[in-house]
């Protein structure tokens, strides 16, 4: 869909609002914030596909800004990881920023409000300060240190700066209304003393700036015309809006905060805290699992940015939080390893079949399309002979007529080979079948153009030559968890909900094309699903991660309970 013809969202309705009344086009600059305290995830994603998008839709630029104000929770190993995943996705930003460029000209900042009578030093506990802060309909308390002279506030200030005080000892707050309707109006506090270690300015800093404090100074600091937010931060507007109040200057661009829904995906959660108790306890490998909704995560699995940004594109942006079915998403990154993966035999579940009427020692090599949907692809070699695998499910000794694969007496086509046709079996001690016996037609190959080749069957079956197959791990994925909104059962932790099938590891028969597979690509296993080379695969021992059935499987369970 072209950019003219699409729809507006609410927030580019807000933006072209503001176009009219408040900003001049080149007056609009946007922001994605994160704090680097953990690996972005799909939520994520859709706030960089927002804040982006409005960029180059606007040709504004987008600052990258890390919220860096919490160094026992912050790493640079964080950072490194957000700015891969903003540019994996296809996005570049204006201007790398950090918060902690801020600290200094925050703390200015800070003494102003001091000396305005807007802020003064709490010496309670955390734990008294709470308890004074009242509920949404009974007004808080003041504390006993609200109306501390200036002096006093200003030298205690600075000595918190200093590091003259332990942990807890003080706080700074914002004087505002301990009456307000607004919670978060009533006195916040501004700083508190952390002596832990920056990872940008290591230890020049103890007192370290709240997310609101920090967050609309910063975006002042650097000039940016809208702040969207999720939700969650609404009522946070009226503070930002205070804050702002006390620093800006008339000849100065004012930032605006705006919110949209959060859009959660279903079969998974997304707190950061969640994710680490995960990372924590072994259920996951780790940040980058292919389980995970991380970016990392799903990247490492074979998702393409496309897909994610087709996704995104596609939930839009609301007003409401709800929960997208993870289904969308499957079904975005098939739609587009369609048109772009590679088709290759692969087989999970081997049986043996032998062509008794095939040569013994003859190999032949048969022509293979690339990709059907994409004519540049080309073609490859694909070996035949004598003993080939095709999957355990392909074949039964009995079945009705509804059943198109190979039976005794019945016919398949070979993919890109012969039509086939079951003589006998043979079973183990315990009665399961362990070869099967056919014989071939060799005027039906395909593409000879005999009439035998152009034969109809109704079946059409992968398959690998046993003497020229490789082996490699192959990861089946599945959902994480069970439940639709693992999260949201308040008699029950999320942790119970944890699919124990959600990984399987076998080994499959790959055909030879393979060999020479490299970590990243994608491709598709005819018939099984999409496929990519995971980073744990080496030249000896080749990964290969599902990143997608063909179909929603998932759909047909649930179709059924």
């Amino acid at each position: 869909m072209s950019e003219e013809a699409r729809s507006l969202n609410f927030i580019e309705h807000i933006v072209e609002d503001d176009l009219k009344n408040d900003y001049k086009k080149e007056e609009l600059r946007f922001r994605f914030p994160p704090e680097p305290n953990g690996y972005l995830h799909i939520g994520h994603a859709s706030s960089i596909c927002l804040n982006f998008g409005l960029g180059l839709r606007y040709n504004a630029p987008v600052n990258l800004r890390f919220d860096d104000t919490n160094p026992a929770k912050e790493e640079k190993e964080y950072v490194e990881a957000i700015k891969k995943d903003v540019s994996w996705l296809g996005f570049e930003w204006d201007t790398e920023c950090y918060a902690s460029d801020y600290f200094q000209q925050l703390y200015d900042w800070a003494v102003i409000l001091i000396k305005n009578g807007k802020a003064y030093v709490d010496s309670q506990s955390s734990e008294d300060i709470a308890s004074q802060k009242g509920t949404p309909t009974e007004p808080g308390k003041e504390s006993p240190y609200r109306n501390r002279s200036v002096e006093e506030n200003l030298e205690l200030f600075e000595g918190m700066k200093n590091g003259e005080f332990s942990d807890g000892a003080h706080v700074l707050r914002a004087k505002i209304n301990m009456a307000s309707s607004n919670m978060l109006m009533r006195d916040p506090v501004m700083y508190r003393i952390l002596h832990k270690a920056h990872h940008r300015t290591n230890t020049d800093w103890c007192i370290y700036p709240m997310y609101d404090w920090t967050h609309g100074e910063s975006d002042y600091i650097e000039q940016v015309s809208h702040s969207l937010c999720t939700l969650e931060f609404l009522p946070h507007r009226e503070l930002y809006d205070w804050f702002l109040d006390q620093v800006v200057s008339s000849d100065k661009l004012r930032p605006k905060q705006r919110e949209f829904a959060r859009r959660n995906l279903s079969h998974t959660v997304v707190s950061k805290r969640k994710l680490l108790q995960l990372v924590e306890k072994g259920v996951v490998a780790g940040w980058d699992d292919p389980r995970m909704p991380t970016i990392s995560g799903l990247r490492r699995r074979g998702f393409t940015p496309e897909s994610i940004r087709n996704f995104a594109d596609t939930i839009g942006i609301a007003k409401r939080d709800n929960v997208v079915d993870v289904s969308l998403l499957d079904f975005h990154v098939r739609e587009h390893l369609n048109k772009i993966a590679p088709r290759v035999m692969a087989v999970l579940n081997p049986l043996k079949v032998v062509i008794t009427n095939y040569e013994v020692g003859k190999e032949e090599w048969l022509d293979a399309e690339n990709n059907p949907e994409d004519e540049s692809a080309g073609s490859r070699k694909v070996p035949f002979s004598r003993e080939i695998y095709i999957e355990q499910e392909d074949f039964r000794e009995e079945a009705n007529r509804k059943f198109f694969r190979l039976k005794l007496g019945g016919e398949v086509r070979l993919k890109n080979g012969y039509i086939i046709k079951a003589e006998s079996c043979t079973k183990d001690d315990n009665g399961n079948i362990v070869e099967v016996q056919c014989t071939y037609d060799p005027k039906s190959k395909s593409g000879s153009g005999t009439e035998e080749s152009l034969r109809k069957v109704k079946g059409t079956l992968h398959w690998v030559s046993i003497p020229h197959a490789i082996t490699a791990e192959v990861r089946l994925y599945d959902r994480l968890f069970t439940d639709a909104t693992p999260d949201s059962h308040k008699e029950r932790d999320f942790m119970d909900f944890v699919n124990p099938d959600s990984l399987e590891k076998v080994t499959g028969y790959l055909e030879p094309s393979l060999r020479e597979a490299k970590i990243g690509d994608q491709l598709q296993f005819q018939r099984m699903g999409y496929f990519n080379v995971d980073k744990d695969s080496t030249p000896e021992h080749l990964v290969f991660n599902r990143t997608v059935t063909l179909r929603d499987t998932w759909a047909k369970l649930e179709q059924k309970e």
